[in-house]
């Protein structure tokens, strides 16, 4: 294979109904409390990992959890992928802060992310 490799997973969103209900459960399985923690996102920065959870799932519709891969070139990777035979669900954008994200799913349908730190 060639391309450019990953940096691994460090971000996991997770879809919830009741964030206020989600909340002491993922702080009781990392052990800590939020670091973010707002009605529209709760976030938790556990042993070099960001759980994230989303209220409905959030602007991106998720409804199951993603796991956002880190990568130095999004385009490039996007395009590996896409070229292997995924397909673009939400294409490259910023969400601020010089991280850019987006989203492909397999050819079983499962959503995989990819996020570039600017």
């Amino acid at each position: 294979m060639t391309g450019s490799s990953t940096q691994g997973i460090k971000i996991v969103l997770h879809p919830v109904s009741d964030v206020a209900a989600a909340k002491p459960v993922y702080a009781a399985l990392l052990g800590i409390a939020p670091q973010t923690d707002s009605e529209y996102y709760v976030g938790f920065d556990a042993e070099g990992q960001h759980i994230g959870l989303v209220p409905g799932g959030g602007p991106q519709g998720l409804t199951s959890p993603v796991a956002y891969w880190h990568v130095s070139d999004i385009e490039a990777k996007l395009a590996e992928v896409t070229a292997a035979g995924a397909t673009v669900k939400d294409a490259v954008q910023d969400v601020g802060g010089g991280r850019r994200v987006a989203s492909f799913t397999d050819p079983d349908g499962n959503v995989l992310g990819l996020v570039q730190d600017g």
